[in-house]
């Protein structure tokens, strides 16, 4: 029983901030650093890196669930989130943001110059994005750009510089998470009328929206098409790049206008096996580049 207490809190803090997506941004910090490196950048990289991420990501979310809390608690869907629920304070949420958010500058104070110089800014885009959908319907390419830091950060990991390579990554990343956030939007139209909130199925309806979602996505694997070409990666990263683009025909085919049931399938499962097929058909383009 001692030990029950620190248990349920950690886990507590755990699932308000839906430790488990960070599935969706590791991989591609890790195929940006990889990328940078040409094959595996060395323990010490990989390991600040992957804190320096886990930090942005507890930071981000921490600081979404406290400014949005007034509107969770007014959604049916998000009412079950922690502070609505009282399962954690306001003031408890903020410290889990202070923490992320250093545990972001320290890290990468321990990778390079550029990458704590840019720290500040990162922090700053990640928690400024919960604000977007109060007045603007682009909020979710906002948040893919702010999410293509990830890889970015990955690649300044270890050259302590930036590149057209690291911009293309950035740009995949966007229109990725771009085209899977319009299609998660779709669950909140009726809310997002009511409460003035802007989004791209509330602005456009949903047939629209599932179309500029499929827009998105094709625009991903154009970018990843390029990135291919520009870094002379080899053919297993093409093997890749059609298997990635089966799974998002299959993602936008699974939600129809008249039917979003299987929205939670297209959400988590697809895009997390988007994620580690990316990093994994990269890696093995590096080694039989």
């Amino acid at each position: 029983m001692r030990f029950a207490l620190p248990f349920n809190r950690a886990t507590t803090y755990l699932n308000a901030i839906k430790f488990e997506h960070t599935i969706f941004a590791l991989p591609f910090a890790y195929l940006g650093m990889t990328l940078a490196a040409r094959g595996w950048p060395g323990w010490p990289i990989a390991i600040w890196t992957t804190l320096a991420m886990v930090g942005a990501r507890t930071g981000a979310m921490a600081a979404n669930r406290l400014i949005d809390a007034g509107l969770d608690a007014r959604n049916p869907r998000t009412a079950q989130r922690a502070i609505p629920m009282g399962l954690m304070s306001k003031l408890e949420m903020l410290a889990l943001a202070i923490a992320g958010f250093s545990l972001l500058h320290f890290a990468a104070w321990q990778l390079n110059g550029l990458a704590l110089a840019l720290a500040p800014i990162a922090m700053v885009a990640v928690t400024l994005y919960s604000y977007t959908k109060r007045f603007t319907w682009a909020s979710h390419w906002i948040l893919g750009l702010v999410d293509g830091i990830a890889p970015v950060g990955g690649w300044i990991a270890v050259t302590s510089g930036f590149s057209i390579e690291a911009a293309i990554l950035a740009l995949v990343v966007m229109f990725w998470i771009g085209g899977f956030d319009i299609l998660y939007a779709t669950q909140d139209v009726d809310f997002d009328r009511e409460t003035g909130l802007h989004s791209i199925p509330q602005r456009f309806g949903l047939a629209i929206a599932l179309w500029l979602a499929r827009t998105s996505h094709i625009l991903a694997v154009i970018a990843l098409t390029a990135l291919g070409a520009i870094a002379a990666l080899g053919w297993p990263y093409w093997i890749g790049i059609a298997i990635i683009s089966l799974l998002l025909i299959y993602e936008n085919r699974l939600l129809k206008p008249q039917d979003l049931s299987r929205l939670n399938l297209a959400f988590f499962n697809i895009n997390g096996y988007v994620a580690m097929a990316a990093l994994l058909f990269t890696a093995l383009g590096i080694w039989h580049g």
